[in-house]
């Protein structure tokens, strides 16, 4: 094993999204027609790791897929990306994960996840990884994979002194309450906060309450990300929560825009520790921005060189 030294390390999902375009989404027990189909990169956790790794963060991925050839197609895509492969385990007892999409013409989506090899990752392979973990500047997680291997990671990133970022989804109401301290940075969307917390969260005002409320819950600074309104921003040394707008685009396809805002607020914290958080949010709203302006997940992730100079 390598002793490299990681800007960004992910320890989460890949899922391999099998996409069928078509006119509407079938009924039960029906056959019919699509116009398109295609077989894109996914999971959080990878999708987050790839826009690290193409902004320049140094990064590597700790996961698990299967002996197939989804598998074998996903290490060759992180290895495309720059991505470090070491701890990316191939299992014979899953298949890959694979997310089965529909799509509409109406841009309405029916999905079916199988996590697969995703929830086999353990204890063991975090042991195998520790090294690397502990001299990292950033550790992302999510919840794609068994959420106690998520925590144990940040667990582990935190007893070393590595920044952590959580990022609750797909969010769970039960959420173990040592995430919450667990997370130096805790980012969520608006359905998230909204589950977690159980009070609604549409708007700049009703972030900012929500974000109070988690930030209780014993974070070291909470991000709630609320698409085209930007973000609230709120960090427990100071009280006052801020929010963030973003800069209006077309959107023409949001899909992995999340995972792309949480992939360069990681290489944002690794590179410019000392930047205030509000404006890393500012800069990874950006990144995120030019993510829905292209189709795909993966593929509509920007490379340094396509964006502008003063992001970085």
């Amino acid at each position: 094993m390598t002793e490299e030294a990681f800007d960004v390390m992910v320890v989460g999902s890949c899922m391999t999204d099998l996409v069928s375009q078509a006119p509407r989404l079938p009924k039960a027990g029906e056959t019919i027609h699509g116009h398109k189909f295609f077989i894109g990169f996914g999971g959080k956790g990878a999708n987050q790791c790839i826009q690290a790794a193409r902004l320049g963060a140094k990064t590597t991925m700790v996961c698990k897929v299967g002996k197939d050839f989804f598998g074998d197609n996903y290490i060759q895509n992180f290895k495309d990306n720059g991505v470090n492969t070491d701890f990316v385990e191939q299992t014979s007892s899953a298949a890959t994960g694979a997310a089965s999409i529909i799509v509409n013409d109406a841009g309405e989506n029916a999905i079916v996840i199988v996590a697969g090899a995703n929830l086999l990752l353990g204890s063991e392979e975090l042991q195998k990884a520790l090294p690397a973990i502990s001299r990292g500047k950033v550790l992302v997680c999510q919840l794609e994979i068994s959420p106690q291997t998520s925590l144990q990671a940040l667990r582990m990133a935190q007893e070393n002194k590595v920044k952590t970022i959580f990022n609750p989804a797909p969010a769970i109401p039960d959420l173990d309450t040592g995430f919450y301290r667990a997370s130096d940075v805790f980012c969520c969307n608006e359905s998230e906060a909204e589950l977690l917390t159980g009070s609604s969260v549409t708007n700049v005002e009703e972030a900012h309450r929500a974000a109070q409320e988690l930030l209780q819950r014993g974070c070291g600074s909470v991000i709630v990300t609320l698409g085209p309104q930007g973000c609230v921003v709120l960090e427990a040394r100071d009280s006052t929560s801020k929010h963030v707008p973003t800069t209006a685009v077309t959107a023409v396809d949001t899909t992995g825009a999340g995972d792309s805002f949480i992939g360069a607020l990681a290489f944002y914290m690794a590179h410019y520790p000392t930047m205030p958080l509000e404006e890393m949010t500012r800069r990874a709203n950006q990144v995120a921005g030019v993510s829905v302006q292209a189709v795909g997940t993966q593929t509509s992730y920007p490379f340094r060189k396509e964006l502008p100079a003063e992001l970085f």
